[in-house]
């Protein structure tokens, strides 16, 4: 059960980790040193075998021509070679056919192997001989006119072999002492590492609808952790802003729909009791309900387009030509403006092809629609523009009135669901109070967005940017 844990894991992977590391460090080192030592003792007796070569071969030239004893006889001397030898130094000379002819007295019974075979160079083996114990032995035969002698120099490994056990004990000690440190550090840098990701899941523990406010704060941590941290608490800045958003959605949806259905109650009661006696008040009660009946099928209708507006990924994505939807929105709009007096304009771009956007011909048709019906809506006389053109690689639509304009501190909210420039939420001006919502939602889930200003003689002007697709031949 404890390996589930990230804690237990993570510590256990660093601890086996750095004790194959220590382990594979130690037995490197071993061999390295080992090589080291036997690499100084092979460089002794080749300093002493190198040396009685040269003595060798420079008095048998004095022998030659009688001034000196023969080499051979001044080798072979009991005592002679204790000059090269020393306390784990051994030397030996045997004839060409190796049978031992003088050797150092530290040897004492003792003798080498015959050589295995003649070598003019040096020849190098390690034997065990009884007196003597592990021994590396070189052998070097020397000739000389008249004579050939095979000189082997040994050096004892036991003084090697014993540095070579004390430092793999102490390596042993270190090793033990290591992985005890390296278990206690990874289970420290482990909790060190997962008690942050604690206090994180704690914190997501605490989070419910009516507790978003809980933030970790942790704006001075620079780690991967602190950006985790970040980002969470940014989550939970927008969570906490959409359950906002959605209360206030609700809380407006109620008002909004409270008072068309109180109106359908009433007139239901007035039709229940009055019906039957006044003639009037029936028909003044069936034109009332029918009127807040389709009030309320309105709302619920915009309602049920901002969600699919919102949902942005399950519409459908294709090219559309924006001159065709946008003329074809002003042409329904047309009969609406006329009523009024206004004049209706549409002036599409000059390019030809005109521009094309990837979308939902039906939302983006509905996109104007709604800008130009909350035009003519709040345009008493003058007239509504709509252009088209294109600007830094992108559409740009204008849609323009002449109307009472949108006052400054109203410029950032005309666009809230059910947000209504006026003053007061009164129903004088016809409408849901969502087409303007309608319209942001729809422009984002294009990769667009849609402004407001106020027009210099009057007036607003609602302006719609969307990416440009390649023009459609």
């Amino acid at each position: 059960m404890r390996f589930r844990s990230l804690r237990w894991r993570i510590a256990t992977f660093y601890a086996l980790l750095l004790l194959c590391v220590t382990t594979i460090v130690g037995v490197v080192l071993t061999y390295e040193l080992r090589s080291i030592l036997l690499d100084e003792a092979r460089a002794k007796i080749d300093s002493v075998g190198n040396d009685i070569a040269r003595l060798v071969r420079g008095q048998s030239a004095l022998s030659a021509i009688g001034d000196a004893l023969p080499i051979e006889q001044e080798l072979t001397t009991t005592g002679a070679l204790d000059h090269w030898a020393g306390p784990t130094t051994f030397v030996e000379i045997d004839t060409a056919t190796g049978y031992p002819e003088g050797k150092s007295t530290n040897m004492g019974s003792a003798t080498f192997e015959p050589p295995a075979a003649q070598s003019n160079h040096p020849v190098y083996r390690t034997e065990n001989r009884p007196g003597l114990g592990d021994v590396m032995v070189r052998q070097e035969l020397i000739r000389y006119p008249g004579v050939a002698l095979n000189v082997q120099v040994g050096e004892s490994l036991a003084l090697y072999d014993d540095t070579i056990a004390r430092i793999r004990s102490l390596l042993l000690v270190v090793l033990l002492l290591a992985a005890i440190a390296v278990v206690a550090g990874s289970f420290a840098i482990a909790s060190s590492a997962i008690e942050p990701i604690g206090r994180l899941g704690a914190a997501m523990g605490e989070i419910r609808s009516d507790r978003l406010s809980r933030r970790l704060g942790w704006s001075n941590r620079k780690d991967e952790l602190g950006s985790l941290a970040q980002s969470f608490d940014a989550m939970l800045d927008r969570l906490e802003d959409g359950f906002a958003r959605e209360r206030q959605f609700i809380s407006d949806a109620s008002h909004e729909l409270k008072t068309p259905l109180t109106v359908i109650n009433a007139n239901a009661q007035m039709l229940a009791r009055w019906a039957d006696r006044d003639p009037q008040v029936r028909a003044e009660s069936l034109r009332a309900i029918g009127d807040e009946s389709a009030s309320l099928a309105a709302m619920v209708n915009g309602m049920l387009l901002l969600a699919k507006a919102e949902s942005g990924d399950d519409i459908p994505r294709e090219p559309v030509a924006l001159e065709s939807v946008i003329a074809e929105a002003v042409r329904s709009a047309r009969p609406r403006a006329e009523e009024k007096g206004l004049a209706l304009d549409f002036h599409p771009s000059a390019a030809d092809p005109g521009p094309a956007v990837l979308g939902d011909a039906n939302l983006l048709r509905q996109l104007f629609t709604n800008l130009i019906d909350n035009a003519i809506k709040f345009t008493e006389s003058g007239s509504v523009e709509v252009t088209l053109g294109q600007q830094n690689g992108k559409v740009v639509a204008e849609v323009l009135d002449t109307g009472v304009g949108i006052d400054p501190e109203a410029l950032e909210r005309v666009f809230d669901r059910f947000y209504r420039a006026d003053a007061s939420r009164n129903r004088a001006v016809p409408g849901t109070g969502l087409g303007l919502a309608i319209v942001r939602s729809i422009a984002r889930i294009h990769g667009g967005s849609v402004s407001v200003a106020r027009r210099a003689g009057g007036g607003s002007v609602f302006r719609v940017v969307l990416p440009t697709l390649t023009p459609l031949s």
